[in-house]
């Protein structure tokens, strides 16, 4: 049980402290402030804000699939990070009680979950639901009350000594969904269009089949497919496994060659608040110390973002250019600068297009 409210009971309490901190303080500038120079930058949508909710993954891989949109087609979306709340977190019920309540009830997730609401939901642009939190008199999304209201009804379904669930728990765990995020649409207009959310998805130009998840472990093999055993990754979906010398070269090829990547890992070291994320000095990075890391729980999965350029600091140092979920504030408004250090060792998936990987890697893991 530790191994399970651990992250979870960081990522409720790093969400309620995000709110309540000065944003305004921590944007101000200092002496100290790095400065960068650009030297690949992709185009992305805008910094959203998931504010009080623990949907990072949501927005990060929304914000991935509108630049990949982008990157196809030239034109900018904003979708529905809300559609993606109603429809995975019922999906997440619905197995817990298949799970008989051996499983995982949070407000994390994955790219994977992602994927999966769009592969089997479809999904609408913002305005076609109501505001995030707007149910319940806030104007962004608020998860404070709704989130422990939702866990407290999915566990009652099961209860100590049931030989089945409660009849009809699925319209009581909707309800509350609904009460807090939204219904989501069966139809609605976009551009002069009525679409259903799943003909909007497929009017997107997106093939979902294109997209894999890429881990660096050696608790397991190398060139092989596994589970990540992380609580929020609650839907079983593989990733595949290679060192991380190779993991950080795909990257780099991924963005050289004009593909953006989600990352999910570790924001829980020396990533500051303001938009710096680097390790101390005379760490190195190893395939040793990841594994060592991650098996002791000083590295954790707890965040998604997305990586859409490099550049390099006054020392030439090697940083990735990062788009955060927490709004527009920061030294860097919403993008984090995160050193190729920082990013080997806290790396847990990247989550990217096929077809941004090098051909033999790319056939290895479609044969």
């Amino acid at each position: 049980m530790r191994y399970l409210l651990a992250p979870i009971a960081f990522a409720l309490s790093f969400t309620t402290a995000m709110a309540q901190e000065n944003l305004q303080a921590q944007a101000s500038k200092t002496k100290s402030e790095k400065t960068f120079r650009i030297v690949k930058e992709l185009s992305i949508t805008s910094v959203k804000n998931q504010y009080r909710s623990g949907t990072c993954w949501d927005y990060a891989t929304l914000g991935y699939f509108e630049s990949e949109i982008l990157r196809k087609t030239g034109k900018t979306y904003d979708l529905c990070e809300m559609f993606v709340v109603n429809k995975d977190y019922m999906d997440c019920a619905t197995h817990y009680v298949r799970m008989h309540g051996y499983s995982q009830i949070s407000e994390g997730g994955s790219c994977d979950d992602v994927l999966e609401v769009i592969r089997q939901h479809g999904i609408c642009p913002e305005e076609a639901m109501p505001a995030p939190g707007s149910l319940t008199g806030d104007t962004l999304a608020n998860f404070s009350v709704f989130f422990p209201e939702l866990e407290r009804t999915v566990r009652a379904i099961i209860g100590k000594e049931a030989s089945a669930p409660q009849p009809h728990w699925q319209e009581e765990v909707q309800a509350v969904i609904e009460k807090y995020v939204g219904r989501c649409p069966e139809t609605f207009e976009y551009e002069g269009t009525t679409y259903t959310p799943k003909t909007f998805a497929e009017s997107l130009g997106l093939d979902l089949d294109d997209y894999v998840s890429l881990t660096s472990f050696t608790h397991h093999p190398f060139n092989q497919w596994f589970i990540i055993e992380a609580p929020y990754k609650w839907r079983l979906k593989p990733s595949y496994n290679i060192p991380i010398e190779q993991l950080m070269d795909v990257l780099d090829a991924a963005l050289d060659v004009g593909y953006t990547v989600a990352w999910g890992g570790d924001v829980t070291g020396d990533f500051t608040r303001t938009g710096l994320a680097s390790l101390p000095v005379g760490v190195i990075p190893t395939q040793t110390l990841r594994q060592e890391q991650w098996d002791d729980w000083r590295f954790t999965y707890d965040h998604v973002m997305l990586i859409y350029g490099k550049a390099v600091d006054e020392e030439g140092k090697p940083y990735y250019m990062v788009k955060n979920s927490w709004g527009p504030y920061g030294q860097y408004q919403g993008i984090w600068y995160m050193s190729r250090d920082y990013m080997a060792l806290n790396t847990t998936y990247l989550f990217l297009n096929r077809h941004a990987l090098p051909k033999k890697l790319r056939k290895a893991i479609t044969t």
